[in-house]
């Protein structure tokens, strides 16, 4: 089976192109920094591909696209961390940036796929649990990563019989948290850690078996699943 992962140069992409990989499948990562793509791929079982593409350039979505033919499974991997904060501080310039960079990519990736989607194909979006969890300062980024899992059963109806699926991942020990200064990092996570029942922050290893259970299950689809350690609880 071919999987293509857009934004699998890191975090829960790159571990969930390590568990595909070592498990035969026909891998190729996306990403946008070539640096990145190459630490990745150095990462990775021989064999992985892996193409440098502007995700948002739509001509060199495009093009990706075409040259890489049919598509078993796409995993949605973007990542942002704009629309984070206090509604009352909240930047609106940054959360229309952030609706751009994953909730309109993710959509205008797969829009673009879908002529090369196998019949039986599966999409994977990777959102978050801010989508539905209820905690003061995620508003924003919330919508965002809500909006797009709101989608998941209508496009799971729409483009039958392509499997569509979310997994939204908790707290996981990724770069996704450079944003926060390193000198605060570890207590943040300590933070997490202390709220879930697990007693610890996720892996990308975590969200990324269940990324390829879903891929593996043609029985699913329609679904968001949380993998949280029990945050939400």
């Amino acid at each position: 089976m071919k999987v293509v992962i857009a934004g699998g140069t890191s975090g829960i992409g790159l571990a969930t192109a390590k568990i595909l990989a070592n498990d035969g499948a026909e891998v190729i990562i996306t990403g946008r920094n070539p640096q990145k793509l190459e630490q990745a791929l150095a990462l990775l079982p021989k064999g992985v591909g892996g193409q440098c593409v502007n995700a948002a350039n739509v001509v060199d979505q495009k093009a990706f696209l075409t040259a890489t033919g049919n598509i078993d499974h796409l995993v949605l991997s973007l990542g942002g961390y704009k629309g984070l904060g206090l509604f009352k501080d909240l930047d609106f310039m940054q959360l229309r940036q952030g609706f751009e960079e994953k909730f309109f990519l993710h959509l205008q990736i797969l829009q673009d796929a879908l002529p090369y989607l196998s019949e039986n194909a599966s999409v994977t979006f990777i959102t978050a649990v801010s989508g539905h969890a209820r905690f003061p300062g995620i508003a924003g980024i919330g919508a965002i990563n809500g909006a797009l899992e709101v989608t998941v059963p209508i496009l799971a109806k729409e483009l039958q019989p392509v499997r569509v699926n979310a997994v939204s991942p908790g707290a996981i020990d990724t770069p996704w948290w450079s944003f926060l200064p390193e000198s605060t990092r570890g207590e943040t996570f300590q933070q997490y850690a202390q709220m879930t029942p697990v007693r610890r922050m996720g892996q990308p290893e975590d969200v990324a078996g269940v990324v390829g259970e879903v891929i593996r299950n043609s029985f699913i689809t329609g679904q968001v699943i949380t993998v949280d350690g029990g945050l939400g609880l």
